[in-house]
C-alpha cells in the first residue's frame, strides 16, 4: 500500500482525527516544544528520531514564526497563565553559530508573544554576549539563591525555558515547577526505546481509527541491553539478534510485496546529534567491525557510556530534490501542533543512510507550496502529533 494513495480517505477524516487529537492531548502534558525527524518511504511513514529539546529553530521559514510565537502564547498562557518573563536556559555552544541562531529565534518569538525574555547559564556567566549567524546574543548572567533556584539580578523568572538536553547529568537551580519542558526528560536518564513505548498504543489507536495496518506508521524496533562490543561474546549475542530482526522484516516485506532487502539502523538508545548511528544488512557486520568503528558506535555526546542499543527498521526515504539530492523532512512543533517544516538534505548519502552528518544542508520553504513531497504532508504531520503526544506521556511517566 502507498500511502500517499490514502491521504484523501485521510483528509475526509479530519474531523474525526482532530477531536481524538484534542482528548489525547487533555490528557497528557503536552510539551511547549519539540522536533522530529521523519522518513517517508511512500509505504511507510514514520518518526525515527524524536527530540524534547529542539535545536534548529533558525532553520524554520520566517513566514512561520507568527504562527509559532502564537503557539508559544497559548502553551505559556494555558501551563503558566501568570507568566510574563520567560528565561531560556541554553547549551554552551557558544561557537556554533547555528545554535546561537536556534536561541536568538526562540528568544524573538517568545517576545513577540508578548513576554519579557532573557538568555543565560551558569556556564555561560561573564560572556556579554555570543554570536549567532545573524548578530551577537545578549547574555544575563543568572546565580543560584539559597533555595538552589535559578535568579537573574536576585529574582527568580517566571519560567525557565529548558533548551539543554542534559545529556551530561541533572543541573542545579532548575528544580522547581516554573520550568519547561521538564529536566526528567533529558537524555542522562531518557532513553529513545522509551518514546517508542509510549507512541505504540497512539499508533494502534490512530491505525484502527483510520483503518490501515499500524505497521504503515512506525518503525519497528527493539533495544539490545548490555552489548559491551569489546567483548567477542557481545556481539555475537548481537548479530543473532540482528539477524532474527531482520528475518522477521523480510517476511513482512514479502506479505506486502516490497522488494528491497531491510536494513537495520543500530544507535545509541540515549543520546542525539546523530551520534553513533550505523546502518546494517546482516547480523555479521557487527562481529567483523574495525575498532574505530566499534569506538564510534559506542560514542555518545559528552562521552557518555553506551551500553544499550535500540536496534531499529531502517525506512528508505523516497523523497528527493529535483538534481536527486537524498532528503527527509525535519517537523517542529509548538503546543503539540506541527507548525513549520524544513527538509535536510544530503546529496553525499543514499536513500537509506543517515541524513544526519556534515554534508547535510537545510532548505525550508515560503508560501503554502511544499515542493517535497505533497500529497505525504499530511501524514508527516500525523505522525509529527503523534510523537508529542507520546512525548507527554513519556513525561508525565518519568514524574510518576
Amino acid at each position: 500500500m502507498n500511502l500517499r494513495t490514502q491521504t484523501e480517505r485521510l483528509e475526509s477524516m479530519r474531523d474525526e482525527i482532530t477531536a481524538w487529537m484534542k482528548q489525547k492531548r487533555s490528557e497528557v502534558p503536552i510539551p511547549v516544544y519539540g522536533s522530529v525527524d521523519v522518513r517517508d518511504a511512500g509505504w511507510k511513514i514514520g518518526v525515527v528520531d524524536a527530540n524534547h529539546f529542539p535545536a534548529g529553530f533558525n532553520n524554520v521559514s520566517k513566514e512561520n514564526l507568527a504562527e509559532l510565537s502564537t503557539l508559544f502564547k497559548d502553551h505559556i498562557n494555558r501551563t503558566h497563565p501568570d507568566c510574563s518573563w520567560v528565561h531560556i536556559y541554553p547549551e554552551s555552544h557558544t561557537r556554533n553559530q547555528g545554535y546561537v541562531e536556534n536561541i536568538a529565534t526562540i528568544k524573538a518569538m517568545i517576545e513577540t508573544a508578548g513576554y519579557t525574555c532573557t538568555v543565560g547559564s551558569p556556564d555561560l556567566n561573564g560572556l556579554e554576549s555570543v554570536h549567532g549567524i545573524s548578530g551577537p546574543l545578549m547574555l544575563t548572567d543568572v546565580a543560584l539563591n539559597e533555595n538552589d533556584e535559578l535568579t537573574v539580578n536576585g529574582t527568580k523568572p517566571d519560567l525557565i525555558l529548558l533548551n539543554n538536553d542534559l545529556t551530561d547529568g541533572d543541573i542545579p537551580g532548575v528544580q522547581s515547577t516554573n520550568i519547561t519542558p521538564p529536566p526528567h526528560m533529558g537524555w542522562y536518564r531518557r532513553r529513545k526505546s522509551q518514546h517508542y513505548e509510549a507512541l505504540r498504543p497512539y499508533i494502534l489507536e490512530m491505525a484502527e481509527l483510520i483503518d490501515i495496518d499500524p505497521w504503515h506508521l512506525m518503525p519497528d524496533w527493539f533495544v539490545s541491553e548490555d552489548k559491551c562490543l569489546t567483548e567477542e561474546a557481545c556481539r555475537i549475542k548481537l548479530a543473532g539478534e540482528i539477524d532474527d530482526f531482520l528475518n522477521g522484516l523480510r517476511e513482512k516485506y514479502r506479505s506486502l510485496g516490497i522488494e528491497r532487502e531491510p536494513t537495520v539502523v543500530i544507535k545509541n538508545d540515549s543520546g542525539t546529534y546523530g551520534l553513533g548511528v550505523m546502518m546494517l544488512t546482516k547480523g555479521e557486520q557487527i562481529l567483523n567491525l574495525s575498532n574505530r568503528k566499534a569506538n564510534k558506535l559506542r560514542y555518545a555526546k559528552g562521552g557518555a557510556k553506551v551500553d544499550n542499543f535500540l536496534i531499529q527498521e531502517g525506512i528508505p526515504t523516497a523523497l528527493a530534490t529535483e538534481e536527486g539530492e537524498t532528503l527527509e523532512p525535519v517537523v517542529y512543533l509548538v503546543d503539540g501542533e506541527a507548525a513549520s517544516w524544513f527538509y535536510r538534505i544530503n546529496a553525499k548519502k543514499s536513500d537509506m543512510d543517515n541524513l544526519n552528518s556534515p554534508s547535510a544542508r537545510f532548505e525550508n520553504y515560503e508560501g503554502s507550496e511544499n515542493p517535497y513531497g505533497k500529497e505525504a504532508h499530511s501524514w508527516h504531520a500525523l505522525v509529527a502529533e503523534l510523537s508529542m503526544i507520546a512525548m507527554g506521556a513519556e513525561a508525565a511517566e518519568w514524574k510518576a
